[in-house]
């Protein structure tokens, strides 16, 4: 499955607790993303009979789960930044097209070394779908959302699935639901989730009864709930850990995002030459875990990941500032 990376400018230190909990979100979404990519690069050099416990477990419980979360909060994102843009300039949708256009660039760049990857289509997708759809009212977002996601899921997934996750991720900004549906939410689609990847796991095994659409739905209700989940985590006394862990690691995620393929690349050989599995397991853990120092090291210091205020300054035009006051050289 193809990779996405961070959608959403950073928020400040002293930002709103939601916007945190958003950069947590996509911290947690970074740990997963890497797990999986890591997973697929190895993959790619084996026969199919090469399968083992792990290779199931990543199949069905990690792989299709977690970019769903970055296409949702890419569309989230993009009207935190219209409002932004909006506030500054009176040509906000110049601004986000030049964002889109840089986005694009990238996307580019990582194509020749990491086929496949999303930052490319992203652009697209915000270009063709996100733009238009900022000009809809809200009812008529909504309905767009469900209906592109539900063409997608039945289609059997896969990169057709962001345009409608970013369209819902729209919508949600624009009204976002009660607090107390958090608790409801995890549980039906930890329900769903589990039935639907049993499903799969069954009919997968029979050409009879197999149909496209059950995978890429278990992979978001799997989605929904580990989302629901760690917000709900994010409400207990594991909060503070839980920030400090992911929402380093989600306000850089561009920039962690495209670090890792190259140490992925340069493991291929070691990891295909592991029967277990486990070493790409073990690489995923210690990178993320490096990712993390280096990213509370650098937001220590800085405003935005080195990647992160690159896409700024280039989308403005301008130079942005980025270190910290007090912060020494």
């Amino acid at each position: 499955m193809t990779r996405p990376t961070g959608p959403a400018e950073p928020s400040g230190p002293t930002g709103p607790p939601r916007l945190h909990e958003l950069d947590a979100l996509r911290g947690f979404a970074v740990c997963g993303i890497m797990v999986v990519n890591t997973w697929q690069h190895t993959r790619e050099h084996l026969r199919e009979s090469d399968r083992n416990a792990v290779d199931w477990a990543i199949d069905n419980l990690l792989q299709s789960r977690f970019y769903p979360i970055f296409s949702f909060l890419f569309g989230l994102s993009f009207v935190l930044f219209l409002r932004s843009a909006a506030a500054r300039t009176a040509h906000p949708w110049a601004v986000l097209l030049r964002r889109l256009a840089v986005l694009a660039a990238l996307g580019a760049i990582h194509q020749v070394f990491n086929h496949g990857e999303v930052l490319l289509p992203y652009a697209i997708f915000g270009v063709l779908v996100l733009l238009p759809a900022s000009f809809f009212p809200q009812p008529a977002v909504v309905v767009l959302g469900v209906a592109l996601t539900a063409w997608a899921v039945y289609q059997g997934g896969g990169i057709i699935l962001v345009p409608g996750l970013f369209v819902l991720g729209m919508a949600l900004m624009e009204h976002p639901p009660p607090e107390w549906l958090l608790f409801p939410a995890f549980v039906a689609s930890t329900v769903l989730g589990v039935t639907l990847t049993w499903l799969w796991v069954v009919i997968a095994k029979d050409p009879a009864l197999f149909h496209a659409s059950v995978y890429p739905a278990a992979g978001l209700a799997a989605a929904t709930a580990y989302c629901t989940g760690l917000l709900l985590l994010l409400r207990t006394r594991l909060r503070d850990l839980l920030l400090a862990l992911l929402a380093p690691l989600g306000r850089m995620a561009l920039t962690n995002y495209l670090m890792s393929t190259p140490i992925i690349l340069l493991f291929v050989p070691l990891l295909v030459a592991d029967t277990t599995r486990l070493a790409g397991v073990a690489l995923s853990a210690a990178v993320l875990a490096l990712q993390v120092l280096f990213s509370r090291v650098w937001l220590g210091r800085f405003r935005y990941g080195p990647l992160e205020w690159a896409w700024r300054s280039l989308t403005w035009m301008e130079r942005v500032p980025n270190r910290r006051i007090g912060s020494h050289p």
